[in-house]
């Protein structure tokens, strides 16, 4: 019996101790409406909602109470048809930080952080709260194996790991 708590004991010093390390900071300056438009997903991380689902794209825009708007869509090859989920967005803090609040569920928000952002806004690399989400998005729905080799290696550089990417095909044309 001793041993087992022993185990238990040493088994929670080490779990409790264990921390990821903290993200990188958001993009600042950031400015919205040159973030507005068509974004398509080129790698993820697997996640229950995006299972299976290829030609994935992401539209923002605004709405009427001056969020951002939010339009995923994906190919599910299986069921043979489009994915859609609409939600919204809020800024998480100053309105020139990429750190937004998303929500496809009200009252639901989930972490919306982002890493990096070229100067062109044609590439963006996209985290949750933890380095157990991610997306590489560029504006150009077909992109060359280099950059998004380019682009994997600044993920990696931003300390994600290679392994659970995934790439995302894009054989179907959006609609």
């Amino acid at each position: 019996m001793r041993h087992l708590l022993a185990i238990a004991a040493g088994l929670f010093a080490v779990v409790g101790c264990a921390r990821s390390e903290p993200l990188p900071p958001v993009v600042q300056p950031f400015v919205a409406e040159r973030y507005l438009g068509v974004w398509y997903e080129q790698v993820r991380y697997d996640h229950f909602f995006e299972r299976g689902l290829e030609s994935v794209s992401a539209t923002y825009g605004t709405d009427a109470d001056g969020d951002i708007s939010v339009l995923n869509r994906g190919w599910n090859a299986e069921k043979n048809r489009w994915s859609e989920a609409a939600g919204y967005a809020k800024f998480a803090g100053a309105t020139d930080q990429g750190h937004l609040r998303v929500t496809f569920f009200w009252p639901f928000f989930g972490d919306y952080r982002i890493l990096y952002l070229d100067p062109e806004y044609s590439r963006v690399i996209i985290a949750g709260p933890d380095r157990a989400w991610l997306w590489l998005m560029t504006r150009e729905r077909d992109l060359p194996e280099a950059e998004r080799a380019a682009l994997i290696a600044r993920a990696e550089g931003l300390g994600f790991a290679r392994a659970p990417m995934i790439l995302v095909r894009h054989d179907r044309a959006p609609r």
